[in-house]
């Protein structure tokens, strides 16, 4: 049978017929590098000088490290235009992407040296803060992890947090002059923990058994907590003596004393603490045990698992659940353990921002992980700005979290794959 050869010109050579132009994230993040390099080479003369020194302390007796601002930035201006410049260029994607990801760590430290020029800033207390405001991010991820591994879409962990944070407050306030604080505290957070289980069995109930859209349900139960908590704030917390004490802060004994990892990791407070055990067991349950196999196949193809025995809607039934009770002590997070408080809407779109690092993490725990941790240096970079007088509104500085979390999803993931069946309603066959 003959075959069709590719056209040939007058000199003999094959005609390949030409690619269309494609936009893609290399070539964005190529032409990015490139830009924000020129600008520094171009800037950076003008507003430093060769005696402009950041200093960065790291606490612990340990010395400090003077970085002179107008070499690192040189540096760094002059690796941002390289990796770009391969970027474009028909190089190897594995180098291409090494390059660009060094450029993206690179971001980091140029930042936090750039704005402390002239003045010192500490990486030690930098990275507990990040650490820090990443805990409810990081069990909103979790929690998002447990119920889309299962097939159910939830929206709803941001009010699942709100829930969580007010009438974990609500019964602190009500039981502080009956018993000690300590008890108080303990019976608040175990309150918000199961105020996050209620509202993941409504949305189980809407959702699961009902067959509701999902994202409706969610959105339902958003909205709903608004409501109810500014309600009970209005009508038991501005009426009585509320508490002001947050969780206290447990240092690990000998860990806690280990030079900046001591302070970062060891040194925090028990929902901080909670953040890892839940990490850790979400990673381990889902992937090496009975329950996460059934879990995960529910969340792909549940008829199969239907076939083979396994209940499909009480397997997502009590992940959901799962996922609330871990949403709800995240909402304690917010008012029994950093602000002594409860304000209306304090959660401040954190639970849609777990979701946001649950995508980053491609539904995986430490993934989510990595990426709570981002949106928590991006919070605390811009509390950072203000501390250090950077010249720039603060309403701008607020902004940082939800900024980087748009630049993420629409640039940095990739294709992140959900379960198959996530948001999907189970139905029988022959129902």
């Amino acid at each position: 049978m003959a075959t069709l050869s590719p056209p040939i010109d007058a000199h003999g050579a094959r005609i390949v017929a030409g690619r269309r132009f494609k936009i893609t994230r290399t070539l964005v993040f190529s032409i990015l590098f490139i830009l924000a390099g020129a600008y520094m080479l171009l800037t950076a003369p003008d507003t430093l000088t060769a005696e402009t020194v950041t200093t960065l302390t790291f606490g612990s007796g340990l010395p400090s490290l003077p970085v002179s601002t107008l070499s690192y930035a040189m540096v760094c201006a002059i690796l941002f235009i390289v990796g770009g410049v391969v970027g474009l260029l028909p190089a190897p994607q594995r180098l291409k992407m090494l390059l660009l990801l060094l450029n993206g760590i690179l971001i980091i430290p140029t930042v936090i040296i750039l704005a402390a020029a002239n003045n010192s800033t500490n990486v030690t207390v930098m990275l507990q803060v990040s650490l820090r405001l990443a805990t409810p991010i990081v069990m909103g991820a979790l929690a998002g992890i447990w119920c889309e591994r299962s097939g159910v879409t939830n929206i709803a962990i941001e009010g699942m947090m709100l829930t969580g944070a007010c009438f974990g407050f609500v019964t602190f306030t009500l039981l502080i002059g009956s018993m000690p604080t300590g008890q108080a505290q303990l019976l608040g957070v175990l309150v918000a923990v199961i105020s996050g289980g209620l509202s993941a069995a409504l949305h189980a109930w809407l959702s699961i058994t009902f067959k509701t859209d999902q994202i409706v349900s969610g959105t339902v139960i958003n909205i709903m907590a608004i409501g109810l908590t500014s309600f009970m704030r209005r009508e038991v917390l501005l009426s009585s003596d509320a508490g002001r004490e947050a969780l206290p802060q447990i240092p690990i004994p000998v860990l806690s004393d280990i030079p900046v990892l001591g302070d970062v990791f060891f040194n925090g407070r028990p929902i901080f603490y909670s953040m890892f055990i839940l990490l850790f067991v979400t990673h381990i349950v889902l992937f090496y045990t009975r329950w996460g196999l059934r879990t995960r196949a529910v969340g792909e193809n549940p008829h199969a698992a239907d076939t083979l025995g396994i209940n499909v809607i009480r397997n997502r039934w009590i992940n959901v659940i799962i996922g609330g009770l871990i949403a709800g002590l995240a909402g304690a997070w917010f008012s029994l353990e950093t602000n002594g408080s409860f304000e209306d809407q304090m959660t401040s779109g954190r639970g849609f921002i777990g979701l946001a690092a649950m995508i980053f993490g491609k539904f995986m725990p430490f993934g989510a992980f990595g990426g709570g941790v981002l949106f928590g240096f991006s919070d605390a970079l811009g509390q950072r700005f203000q501390f250090l007088g950077v010249e720039v509104p603060p309403q701008f500085l607020q902004m940082v979290p939800y900024v980087i979390t748009i630049v993420v999803l629409a640039g940095l993931v990739g294709r992140a794959v959900a379960p198959k069946a996530d948001g999907v309603p189970y139905d029988k066959e022959g129902e």
